[in-house]
């Protein structure tokens, strides 16, 4: 399993308009073979996280190859994104608990 943790901050008065790309690009990561899940949060000081998870490194590699994320990111990069930073981790060890 490869978990990619992004980290941003966004740029003033482009939150409309940055929710309709990240819908978009959303649906259409979900679509990658070896794609898991992602949940995106935002703290009170504005940082915003996306935790992503994929079955492997090759599932991964063909979202960072797909031409519609390619320009994604070049957007992000040019209009939307003040900074950013992109932790990609291999899974060590994983436990879970649910109360029934």
């Amino acid at each position: 399993m490869i978990v990619v943790v992004f980290r941003s901050r966004l740029k003033e008065g482009i939150e409309e308009t940055y929710r309709d790309e990240a819908q978009a690009v959303s649906s259409m990561a979900r679509k990658i073979s070896g794609y898991v899940s992602h949940k995106s949060f935002v703290a009170d000081d504005g940082e915003r996280v996306t935790i992503v998870e994929y079955e492997s490194e090759e599932a991964l590699g063909a979202w960072a190859r797909d031409p519609r994320h390619v320009a994604a990111k070049r957007l992000g990069r040019r209009d939307f994104y003040a900074e950013y930073k992109v932790q990609i981790c291999n899974l060590a060890r994983e436990s879970r608990f649910a109360r029934e």
